[in-house]
């Protein structure tokens, strides 16, 4: 999913896992690290597994200092990836109207894996 949420990532995790019930969590040893026009660019990376239904959750924030993870998706703020066994489209949909709700979400999309160009970015 692409979401639009103009506010820190911190502040995006935890809406999500009080508005959601989940536990995202800042995992440092998967932030990307690029390095563009002689300069590093950070990105952090939560992280939540849902062992119940064996998923696990990646929430990317896209932006950093003017530079974007996916530049094709230089309107996206978070990027969330959900991998797993049985996700379903029903399910997909649910965690899209659920992460509407929350007040600083001023879109929600989903993204078709084939229009990603820079998936060595994202943790597969």
């Amino acid at each position: 999913m692409g979401i639009v949420a103009p506010v820190k990532d911190y502040v995006f995790a935890w809406h999500i896992n009080q508005k959601l019930g989940l536990s995202f969590r800042n995992n440092n040893g998967l932030e990307i690290q690029l390095r563009k026009k002689n300069r590093n660019y950070f990105f952090s990376v939560y992280q939540f597994l849902d062992t119940s239904v064996n998923t696990e959750h990646f929430l990317y924030n896209n932006q950093h200092d003017g530079e974007f993870l996916l530049p094709e998706f230089k309107h996206l703020d978070f990027l969330w990836l959900i991998k797993g066994d049985d996700l379903n489209k029903e399910e997909l949909i649910s965690f899209m109207q659920s992460a509407r709700l929350i007040p600083a979400v001023q879109l929600v999309t989903e993204m078709a894996s084939e229009k990603i160009k820079n998936k060595q970015h994202l943790v597969l």
